[in-house]
């Protein structure tokens, strides 16, 4: 599916004349490793926003507690509608009454590495592993590093929503951390706190 198609739900939601969020521009590939984000998202529920890039989209999902360094932790994650690449540098205020309404800050971004193989010890391509049900990747951020799986646990249909967990791969060390509290927590764009950017602090 081409990603301007993949971007309909996106676009559905929001007034683009109210929001500033992106609208998703046509975006070619750099050629580049693709990228991650992380945001903080205090809307009605507070939430952390983890998104990869697939397939020229941010294939994205809500995670309540967000991620965390600790391979102990299994964080439950929800599939939510593709995002448009742009919104790797979206920080702001969306509109209360828009969808989405809250504050939100770039927590953590970069690069990561696709992970999955065939029994062959051949890659698998990252759409296939993700539409299967289960991709590992390894996350080159400012504060995210190492190994993680998103696995699905529970498919989406009339009995309730797709979920699936996110988790750190490697043994559990006394030394790993949970993630931070999200309203203390800094951008790494910016080094803003929530509460700096909803009151519109530079």
């Amino acid at each position: 599916m081409a990603a301007q198609e993949r971007l309909r739900t996106y676009r559905g939601k929001r007034d683009f004349g109210r929001t500033g969020e992106p609208s998703g521009r046509a975006t070619a590939a750099d050629g580049g490793r693709p990228r991650f984000v992380v945001q903080i998202h205090d809307a009605r529920r507070m939430h952390f926003d983890f998104r990869l890039q697939v397939g020229g989209v941010l294939r994205s999902w809500s995670v309540p507690k967000g991620p965390s360094a600790d391979p102990a932790d299994k964080r439950l994650a929800v599939p939510t509608e593709d995002h448009p690449l742009e919104y790797e540098d979206f920080e702001g205020v969306v509109p209360k009454g828009e969808y989405g309404g809250g504050t939100v800050i770039v927590w953590d971004r970069g690069t990561y590495e696709p992970l999955g193989h065939d029994r062959r010890g051949r890659p698998v391509d990252f759409a296939e592993s993700l539409e299967r049900g289960h991709a590992t990747f390894r996350l080159h951020g400012a504060k995210l590093h190492g190994e993680y799986a998103l696995t699905r646990f529970r498919e989406g249909g009339a009995d309730g929503e797709e979920a699936w967990l996110l988790v750190r791969k490697g043994q559990a060390r006394p030394t790993g951390h949970g993630t931070p509290d999200p309203r203390r927590a800094r951008s790494v764009r910016t080094g803003r706190t929530l509460a700096q950017v909803a009151a519109g602090e530079d």
